[in-house]
């Protein structure tokens, strides 16, 4: 009786640690609490506007000028530049469009076009001060009325997008995250995924230009963004969340800026780094599980079978 009750404290006190102790200690690692404001973004003002599509279509394509430095792949506008040679003109590679009106806010997207270092919260960076200019100008207008101009645009970029059920947890990630992150467990880099190489030089070709790429991106921000593979081993979901949503709330006077995601791409980037960082997690813990279920059936049997064994000696 005393083996079979040692092993039940045994099992409590590794499950306490496993189940309790880890997640305090990961939430410690999580930094400073700030407030969720669940992607809300209160301080930009609401889109009250009702855009036109085919005038958003109209500026987006012309007077707005987006498509001197921005790709639109689903309506069949290219990328003027490689990401290397992009990123040494404006720091880095100028995002593709095609899915912006369902990964971002729609009042973001506004204020975005209107403002993007306001938006972004870049002032201690881009500033009289600092003598630095954001590589996007804040729209000028076109001639009629700005903020009507700016929800056309934004309606327009909206009919674009892929649905919400088809917004993939990678196309999230790399679309909102991938020109600045890398995740080696992933094989992502700054510039996309790394291909299979038929030769040495094809593989120290591609090397160099995520290398270019990175010293173009280190130079733009002044330090080179973390590779995020263990981000979510080492900080809380509450931390990324809320440091996504307003990165000044917790370093102030960072490069980075505030993305501007939606909650729902905010969930898939989550899934996407939860898969990549531990991608056996889920086999683990039901492993384990299973593990534990067997020694107690074992433990059963054992401790019956003592009982018949020495049942004669007690």
């Amino acid at each position: 009786m005393r083996g079979f009750i040692s092993l039940i404290i045994i099992i409590i006190f590794t499950s306490v640690t496993y189940y309790f102790i880890g997640p305090v200690a990961h939430s410690i690692e999580g930094g400073a609490k700030v407030t969720d404001s669940h992607f809300s973004y209160a301080d930009i003002p609401a889109l009250k506007l009702q855009g036109n599509v085919a005038k958003g279509k109209a500026l987006v394509m012309g007077a707005g000028a987006c498509v001197g430095c921005h790709s639109i792949e689903v309506a069949g506008i290219k990328p003027s530049m490689s990401p290397d040679v992009a990123a040494k003109a404006y720091g880095v590679m100028p995002p593709d469009l095609s899915n912006a009106g369902i990964i971002y806010s729609p009042k973001f997207l506004a204020a975005y076009i209107a403002d993007p270092v306001h938006a972004m919260k870049l002032g201690s960076k881009f500033n009289a001060q600092t003598g630095k200019t954001f590589p996007m100008p804040a729209f000028a207008g076109a001639g009629g009325n700005k903020q009507q101009e700016i929800a056309d645009m934004v309606a327009y970029l909206k009919s674009i997008a892929i649905s919400k059920n088809k917004l993939t947890p990678k196309l999230a990630f790399e679309d909102s995250c991938g020109r600045c992150h890398a995740v080696r467990y992933e094989k992502w880099t700054q510039i996309g995924s790394t291909p299979k190489f038929k030769n040495k030089k094809q593989k120290l070709a591609f090397e160099l230009k995520v290398a270019d790429y990175q010293d173009s991106l280190h130079k733009y921000l002044g330090s080179l963004p973390p590779d995020l593979s263990t981000i979510v081993e080492s900080k809380t979901d509450h931390f990324i969340n809320t440091f996504v949503q307003n990165p000044q709330n917790h370093i102030k006077g960072t490069a980075m800026p505030r993305v501007g995601i939606t909650a729902d791409t905010a969930k898939k980037v989550m899934a996407y780094l939860e898969k990549s960082g531990n991608p056996t997690q889920a086999e683990r813990e039901s492993l384990g599980k299973d593990i534990m279920i067997y020694l107690v059936i074992m433990a059963i049997f054992a401790f019956l079978w003592k009982q018949t064994v020495w049942k004669d000696l007690h």
